[in-house]
């Protein structure tokens, strides 16, 4: 399975064992897609050829593991772009492969899939966020069943765009990067603040990973982790002082990552403000692992 996000490309490829899956490959590579996006509306010819460049090499490597099958599936970037058409025709030339562009509502609810079944014991009612680079996904359910899905354009990629946050800003910066993010997630105010918030994306997992100083990157450890309040403002302080190319130093954190990290790191603690959580637990498992239940599984939600 392949995903094509605003900020990065993710590859998985897995074995079935029964109602299990076994991952064989599963890597991402930064492309930055929607670089300039957000100014220009369109995707950018030198984003699109590296990101189709990515894809290729990605298809290239599962053929080799005699994959059966191969889902690409396309989101916030490709979404916004108002030359998506070419873009998929790039793709398509240079990988052989159709990616498919799923809604904010589909991402949503293959996210709950992936949280539900990576935190079997993710009991009572759930929150479950997705940012990304061009947009953040919610999902409200309990056990099996969603009550609600939706999509808002806050990215960490379009985030830090809009207010440098690849530098080194002051405060001042910060709280309005905040109140920006605070306004267009209006539309959470209204959720219960005993509902268990649940975390996922390159953000929050990378947050985690500085956390736990994990060199290389553990996803078993990632898994299930516990991001604070407190911890999530002290990464924020920690990148606002430093620009990005002083970040890539920091143990745990994405090299690559390093000019959207605390875009990220606000967009993930604006949401535990307006949720009302101290705390959010995180899921490594993400789309690509939703779409595997759901396209090879059978599973439903």
């Amino acid at each position: 399975m392949i995903d094509v996000g605003t900020n990065s490309v993710k590859l998985r490829v897995a074995e079935r064992h029964g109602d299990d899956w076994t991952a064989v490959v599963d890597r991402a590579e930064v492309t930055r897609l929607g670089e300039g996006v957000l100014a220009r509306g369109a995707i950018a010819s030198v984003a699109a050829a590296r990101t189709a460049d990515a894809i290729a090499s990605m298809a290239e490597e599962a053929s080799r593991e005699h994959v059966r099958a191969i889902a690409a599936i396309g989101t916030a970037g490709l979404r916004a772009a108002t030359n998506r058409d070419e873009v998929l025709a790039t793709i398509r030339e240079r990988s052989g492969l159709d990616v498919e562009v799923i809604s904010g509502d589909e991402e949503g609810r293959l996210a709950y899939l992936a949280v539900r079944s990576g935190l079997p014991d993710a009991e009572g009612p759930l929150v479950v966020f997705d940012t990304g680079g061009g947009s953040s996904q919610f999902t409200f359910g309990e056990g099996d069943r969603v009550r609600e899905r939706f999509s808002v354009l806050v990215g960490s990629a379009g985030c830090a765009e809009a207010f440098g946050l690849d530098e080194a800003v002051p405060e001042s910066v910060i709280e309005e990067a905040r109140a920006a993010i605070g306004a267009d997630l209006e539309r959470l105010r209204a959720h219960q603040a005993n509902e268990r918030l649940v975390g996922m994306g390159g953000a929050v997992t990378n947050m985690t990973a500085v956390m736990l100083e994990l060199d290389p990157y553990d996803a078993d450890r990632v898994q299930g982790a516990t991001l604070s309040v407190e911890e999530v403002d002290r990464q924020i302080e920690r990148y606002r002082s430093t620009h990005a190319d002083d970040r890539r130093s920091i143990v745990g954190l994405q090299r690559n990552r390093a000019e959207v990290i605390l875009a990220g790191a606000c967009i993930a603690r604006t949401v535990m403000d307006v949720l009302r959580a101290d705390a959010l637990t995180v899921s490594d498992r993400g789309l690509r692992h939703g779409v595997f239940l759901d396209r090879f599984s059978q599973t439903e939600v």
